[in-house]
């Protein structure tokens, strides 16, 4: 993109929730939307809820990403998709071991 604020320290940046998968989170330039984002992902996403807007700058702390790794994915592609954690290996062994009730 050209726009000049595109190139900046800053991003503009709104944050929505996938009601379809928890902890998946779609970042997108708040001055674009959704436009750039390809219709297979937005069909397997959900309806987007809007959950935040905030400012990114390269130093932002953010949760599971380097926020100037965000910044550079929604100026190229825009948006980041940000995936749920993966499950613990030994998490998913609990679940899978069936349990046996003792009295």
């Amino acid at each position: 993109m050209s726009d000049d604020r595109m190139r900046g320290d800053k991003l503009l940046c709104e944050v929505f929730k996938s009601p379809r998968m928890d902890e998946m989170y779609l970042y997108v330039d708040k001055r674009e939307g959704l436009i750039r984002v390809p219709e297979p992902l937005l069909e397997r996403f959900g309806k987007p809820k809007a959950a935040i807007t905030l400012i990114l700058t390269p130093e932002k702390r953010m949760g599971r990403a380097q926020a100037a790794d965000i910044m550079a994915a929604i100026r190229e592609k825009g948006f980041y998709l940000q995936m749920p954690p993966a499950k613990e290996e030994y998490l998913l062994d609990l679940y899978r071991t069936p349990t046996e009730a003792r009295y």
